[in-house]
């Protein structure tokens, strides 16, 4: 350290001054040494992010399910307005064709079904009441036509993803039967891949108002 003298002080001042100096920095160091390193990391670390709430962001579980009654457009058009139900999808699945046409299951040689896939929100509707629709809108007891439409493509049928679906879907299908003069045919099998009907398929009764329609939700 250098000191500049100052006018009318001393020699003894100049020493004095240079002590008092050197004992402030000696103390300084040590107050920085006894600091507890932990400290120093905990007041620069950043807080973890936290996992978002999904009640906060608004992410919600959806769950599907995937049936058969008769031609797509009418049945589309009724499961589409039920509360609950979030998206529905028509398209082909249950046969042995890879990525069908819609002419090509219309000849009844693909061994698919015209059928739909209804995304729905389990806290609004459950899968058993998706089901209690499903055979309010249709004849189960034809076997292979509904209405006109004749063809194993217009088969009644439930595809069931998992073993608790098919408990509930047996369950209601032998609840729905007093609901009937008829047996009811209706398929009940393990669901397959699902093939989307083409664009002009989707929605054809919102585009299409007053297009064929053979399909009547019964109370």
């Amino acid at each position: 350290m250098r000191l500049f003298p100052l006018p009318g002080l001393t020699a003894a001042g100049l020493f004095a001054a240079a002590l008092f100096l050197t004992a402030c920095k000696e103390q300084t160091s040590v107050e920085t040494a006894s600091t507890p390193q932990s400290s120093k990391m905990s007041e620069s670390k950043t807080p973890a992010p936290t996992k978002p709430d999904a009640s906060q962001t608004g992410d919600t579980k959806h769950e599907t399910a995937l049936v058969a009654a008769g031609c797509f457009w009418g049945v589309e058009e009724i499961f589409r307005k039920i509360p609950g139900v979030v998206n529905t999808t028509v398209g082909y699945t249950g046969g042995t064709t890879a990525n069908p046409t819609y002419e090509e299951v219309c000849t009844g040689r693909t061994g698919h079904a015209e059928a739909i896939e209804v995304v729905y929100d389990p806290a609004q509707v459950d899968y058993a009441t998706i089901l209690d629709f499903f055979f309010r809108l249709h004849d189960p007891t034809t076997l292979n036509r509904q209405h006109n439409d004749v063809g194993t493509q217009y088969r009644s049928a439930i595809f069931y993803a998992s073993e608790a679906q098919k408990e509930i879907a047996e369950r209601v299908k032998t609840e729905q039967a007093g609901n009937f003069k008829k047996p009811i045919v209706t398929e009940i099998s393990a669901a397959s891949v699902f093939y989307s009907a083409e664009a002009y398929h989707q929605d054809y009764l919102v585009k299409n108002p007053g297009g064929y329609n053979c399909h009547v939700l019964r109370k």
